[in-house]
């Protein structure tokens, strides 16, 4: 595909009908002498062009998207038409609470059946993404046990947590201990027990865990926690899992953040947009982020005024786009926000029992809404993970997660979502027995694919480094 430049025809996109230029009132020296060298076309053709560009992005609408740990399910197209209704698209986020009702209602209503779903005593809006909600909860940690007078340092994470845990709580500024995981791919009790003193704030939690398994000891981990002081966190990427079933609260958790892009349909990728509320039992709660949304009876209205707030982590609303994205899905599932769940976990478990023997299972147990394959059998004959997932973007589907949790070797981790069909789903396992013949007969056609994309075999590590982003002739 050519580039616009070379396209370029020296076609007037723009005309103008008054032909006088009055620029008196720039100096001379702000006057460009020289032609700008941009590319010059007519509307319509720039807008082919940037169509054609578009129709080579791959996304949900055109193919499986089975991004372990992301949850890529479909964003229903009703929720980006509420989003775009007047009343939210245009409303001034300086606006006071009396001319914003309809916007405050709808947090506060997102805001209670949030509460209902995770179980929390509070919830705040504010957070950006998951990783920011992380960010949030671990400054509402540190600043209860500031409030209390104790200076604990040191943060547990077990191995199998989702990947930004580590950076949120250090960011914070406490000490990362890793936890290790048992034979079972859960957290090894023992080892908790040896790491807990008096300088433990809390254990960062991913429940299921990367590898789609359901933490079993949960409750005697937070019994374990509670009894030495310290708070647990609960990580909500993988909350699509349990929804409906079981929630942070029960499970015994302090503070959790869920994340709106991922379970609650609202598009995500691409560095954003995203929103993670974060919720905290009744302790925590007059340390959440201003202003939380509250309601008397008559007016909906922000609060300001929390004694020991951590202050504001995002201006204004928060992604409020994305919060009427998600409150438009929780509405239109209504109770069966659960079938969405067990969906999820079916098709999980489905494609697992298929693959595995094709594929290297490291933990052959049913598994929640993702699970972990390896391709250490591949490897074996000189085709690598990477390789493996190249190979697939000749298919209809996007590559999966691969080299993480990186308690599994050559890892490939898949998550289907509720979304798809058992036609698609069998498209694609299809298409990873096909894969996992040609690492046997024709090695070579998998470790030099893809052969049917746009762009062929990239150097993905110079392209992240040394992007090369001008055109020369």
């Amino acid at each position: 595909m050519k580039t616009i430049f070379e396209k370029s025809n020296n076609t007037e996109g723009i005309s103008l009908t008054d032909e006088n230029e009055h620029l008196e009132f720039l100096e001379g020296a702000e006057l460009r002498k020289d032609a700008i060298g941009l590319p010059q076309l007519g509307e319509l053709e720039v807008m082919r062009h940037y169509k054609e560009l578009s129709d080579k992005n791959f996304c949900i609408e055109k193919g499986f998207y089975p991004l372990g740990s992301c949850t890529m399910k479909y964003n229903p197209k009703v929720n980006e038409l509420l989003a775009s209704l007047e009343g939210f698209v245009n409303l001034h986020p300086n606006s006071p609470d009396e001319y914003s009702q309809g916007a405050l209602k709808l947090m506060y209503n997102l805001q209670e059946a949030l509460k209902t779903i995770t179980g929390m005593d509070a919830i705040t809006l504010q957070p950006a993404a998951g990783a920011h909600g992380e960010l949030t909860g671990m400054m509402i940690i540190k600043k209860y046990f500031e409030s209390i007078n104790d200076n604990r340092k040191k943060v547990l994470i077990p191995d199998s947590a989702h990947g930004t845990n580590p950076a949120s709580a250090h960011m914070c500024g406490f000490e990362i201990v890793p936890v290790k995981s048992n034979d079972s791919g859960q957290v090894d009790i023992e080892h908790l027990k040896s790491l807990l003193d008096s300088d433990v704030a809390a254990i960062m939690m991913t429940n299921p865990n990367t590898l789609g398994l359901f933490e079993e000891n949960v409750l005697e981990i937070s019994k374990i926690m509670h009894e030495n002081g310290s708070l647990l966190y609960y990580d909500g990427a993988n909350f699509n899992a349990i929804m409906g079933y079981t929630n942070p609260k029960l499970m015994g958790f302090d503070v959790v953040h869920i994340n709106l892009h991922k379970t609650f349909a609202t598009p995500h990728g691409g560095g954003g947009p995203g929103a993670g509320p974060v919720g905290v039992v009744e302790k925590l709660k007059e340390f959440l982020p201003v202003p939380v949304i509250e309601f008397d009876g008559d007016i909906y209205r922000r609060n300001y005024n929390l004694k020991n707030s951590i202050g504001s982590v995002k201006a204004f609303f928060g992604n409020f786009g994305v919060l009427v994205r998600a409150y438009a899905y929780i509405l239109m599932m209504g109770k069966n926000l659960k079938e969405a769940t067990e969906n999820a976990v079916l098709n999980a478990n489905y494609i697992k029992e298929k693959l595995k023997k094709y594929y290297d299972l490291p933990y052959d147990v049913p598994c929640m809404h993702e699970f972990v394959l390896t391709g250490e059998r591949q490897k074996e004959k000189g085709v690598s993970t990477l390789n493996i997932a190249k190979r697939l973007m000749d298919g209809n589907a996007h590559p999966p997660t691969v080299y993480f949790p990186l308690i599994v070797h050559e890892a490939i981790m898949i998550e289907p979502t509720e979304s798809e069909t058992k036609e698609k789903l069998d498209e694609f396992i299809e298409t990873m027995i096909q894969i996992a013949h040609e690492a046997e007969t024709d090695p070579q056609k998998v470790i030099s694919a893809p052969h049917t994309t746009p762009v062929k075999r990239v150097d993905e590590t110079l392209a992240a480094r040394h992007p090369d982003l001008t055109f020369k002739e």
